[in-house]
């Protein structure tokens, strides 16, 4: 008698959920994006913030569950959190600068 090994689904919903936070992510910065008005795009500091917050979460998501860095050694998680901190911050201060 054999009997088909354990799996867990959890790590495979885990997955699942992350994938349609990121399609709820993606329809919300394209939602915010200055294009559905009627008129010029106009420079918008609030918007611009909250797409680049945005993309860090895409971002931290990405890394984290599809390129299984959450599974890595705890330093190469922090580097990873760190680099794209700075990222970030940097696309930030270039903007406002």
């Amino acid at each position: 008698m054999t009997t088909a090994p354990a799996h867990s689904t959890a790590p495979q919903r885990a997955v699942t959920v992350v994938w349609l936070v990121l399609t709820a992510v993606t329809v919300l910065s394209w939602w915010l994006a200055p294009a559905h008005t009627d008129g010029p795009a106009t420079p918008n500091v609030p918007v611009t913030l909250a797409v680049v917050a945005l993309a860090a979460l895409k971002s931290r998501l990405i890394i984290r569950y599809f390129m299984e860095v959450r599974h890595a050694p705890r330093w190469l998680q922090l580097s990873t959190d760190a680099w794209l901190f700075v990222l970030c911050a940097a696309i930030i201060v270039v903007y406002l600068h």
